[in-house]
């Protein structure tokens, strides 16, 4: 009677053994779509039912089972190491052969991916470049102290009897109207070139580089037909420059067309952010308004010792001050069209204005400080690189000129300022790491010659040249004598204005480069560039290279 339930006993290890096997079999299938979390909830899952449901067979088994996992099945490691079920000992041999271990194609599951470190940068927390930051502030509280300090001297000299009297009545009457009408024209001026090249871009950019050539043109003969020492010293400068524009814009017919398709395609984004212009007009407007007080600092100057180097020192600062201005606007939109590209963000407008005061305010004065400064002597050492010739003292000046030039340029240049808005990086830091991806992309060539920051300088000397027409023609009228100073002033005054308002297309042209050379799979890159760069891999486009003189011309 006893002899039937070993039997029984075996028939229910072998229904248990089967049923465990397919059970194996989908889990198998199951963990090779799921990958890593399906293996090791599944494993701990079946773990528990087996510690609380344990069959009838329960050691052998349990045993059984483990011997069919491999060693590398996460079922095992999980029993293994987070229970306190003993391995099989070696003197129980398995009840049948273990099953061949899979192969580690299927063994081992996908991997996930792991949050990229930008992500945690975008919201920097850290000031950058403070010691810069302190310098700006410091250098505008002595201004202001400056400034009005001065304006008290001019209301002390208009208060007092004598000559002084007379002189300040004469500036006022014949000097600041003309140069307050230089502030309000340059201020519409810049509100104009900003939408005619939203709007317009393909037509602008030839306008631009043909315009600025006549009106600095004009502006220059203007001023010698007054036949003044100083009014013909300013137009030979001004025709001078008119020349080198003219020639400019012939040498860069063949760059025009790509430049005005990566405009066009740059400012596509803009219209998905109606606020984008804000901080632009706020920039405008304090910038107006200082300019409004600067200019009586400057009369009140008239009556104070050293005059003209008072006048130098308060131009200067009016540039750095400015030149912050125009690039708090293009961190600002740098960065909301930086998030755009990179992310698919859309960011607070207002958000990143703040930002850009505050947090990235350091790297914004550093970058105004020395940028222009960089840019120019470039440009003089590729003017320098064109003296190639027989004279070997030369030769060697211009190109070690322009090696130390291209060297520093690396360590500072205006495409930082797409990631200093992105990251909150500093600014040298920025500059480093924007040329190394325009180096690992290949774009050092493009991006080299890309016309954006020169459109935007001529259209400042544009606005600049327009303002000295007509302001240099309302001073003959009634006072002649001021007619070099107040040209040259109200030519300063539109130009800065006029720079401001382009920051917008600047930025968004800096941000489509930036933002390609760091993410070229994005979506919302077009086949601009590569084309681009495969023309001229393949020699069917070149960049127009620094011309130089041919032998002939030598000798």
């Amino acid at each position: 009677m006893g002899a039937p339930e070993p039997v029984v006993g075996r028939e229910d290890e072998d229904v248990e053994r089967e049923n465990f096997e397919k059970e194996e079999e989908e889990r198998r299938l199951k963990d090779l779509e799921k990958g890593e979390e399906g293996f090791v909830k599944g494993g701990q899952e079946r773990l528990n039912n087996v510690q609380m449901n344990p069959p009838q067979g329960g050691r052998g088994i349990q045993m059984s089972r483990m011997q069919r996992l491999s060693a590398t099945n996460p079922l095992r490691l999980v029993i293994n190491s987070g229970t306190r079920v003993a391995s099989p000992s070696p003197a129980h041999p398995p009840a049948h052969p273990p099953r061949p271990s899979p192969s580690p194609a299927q063994s081992q599951p996908r991997s996930t991916p792991t949050p990229q470190q930008s992500l945690i940068t975008l919201n920097s927390r850290r000031y950058t470049n403070r010691i810069s930051l302190f310098l700006f502030l410091f250098h505008i509280v002595a201004v202001i102290g400056l400034v009005c300090f001065l304006i008290y001297k001019g209301v002390e000299g208009l208060i007092q009897e004598g000559n002084s009297r007379r002189k300040e009545k004469r500036v006022l009457q014949y000097f600041l109207p003309q140069v307050e009408a230089a502030s309000l024209l340059s201020i519409t001026l810049a509100f104009s070139w900003q939408k005619a090249v939203r709007v317009w871009p393909n037509f602008m950019v030839y306008f631009i580089l043909w315009s600025s050539f006549l009106m600095s043109l004009s502006a220059g003969i203007l001023l010698i037909c007054f036949q003044r020492p100083a009014t013909d010293g300013v137009g030979v400068v001004f025709i001078a420059f008119s020349i080198a524009n003219g020639l400019y814009s012939c040498w860069v017919t063949p760059r025009i067309r790509f430049c005005c398709k990566i405009l066009i395609k740059s400012l596509e984004p803009v219209s998905k952010f109606p606020d984008l212009n804000q901080p632009t007009y706020w920039m405008l407007g304090i910038g107006f308004i200082w300019m409004s007080i600067w200019i009586l600092a400057v009369i009140g100057a008239l009556n104070f010792y050293f005059p003209p180097l008072t006048i130098i020192g308060l131009v200067l600062s009016l540039a750095w001050t400015t030149e912050v201005m125009r690039n708090v606007a293009n961190q600002t939109v740098s960065r909301v069209i930086a998030l755009y590209y990179l992310r698919g963000m859309q960011s607070n407008t207002q958000f990143c204005f703040q930002r850009a005061l505050s947090k990235n305010l350091g790297s914004a004065c550093l970058g105004s400080l020395f940028v222009p400064a960089i840019e120019a002597l470039r440009i003089v050492a590729r003017g320098l690189n064109l003296l190639e010739g027989e004279d070997e003292f030369m030769f060697s000046c211009a190109h070690c000129c322009l090696h130390v030039m291209q060297s520093v340029f690396r360590y500072g240049n205006g495409w930082a300022y797409v990631q200093i808005a992105a990251y909150g990086k500093g600014f040298v830091k920025a500059s480093q790491d924007t040329w190394e991806l325009f180096e690992k992309q290949e774009m050092v060539a493009i991006v080299d010659s890309d016309m954006t920051s020169a459109i935007c300088f001529l259209t400042g000397v544009c606005s600049g040249s327009i303002c000295v027409i007509v302001v240099a023609a309302w001073t003959a009228t009634v006072h002649p004598g001021f007619i070099a100073t107040i040209s040259l002033l109200s030519f300063i005054v539109g130009y800065l204005m006029t720079r401001i308002a382009m920051a917008l297309p600047h930025a968004c042209v800096s941000c489509y480069y930036v933002c390609y050379a760091e993410k070229p799979e994005n979506r919302l890159f077009d086949k601009t560039i590569p084309d681009r760069l495969n023309l001229l891999k393949e020699g069917r486009d070149v960049v127009v290279p620094t011309p130089r003189f041919s032998g002939r011309f030598r000798k």
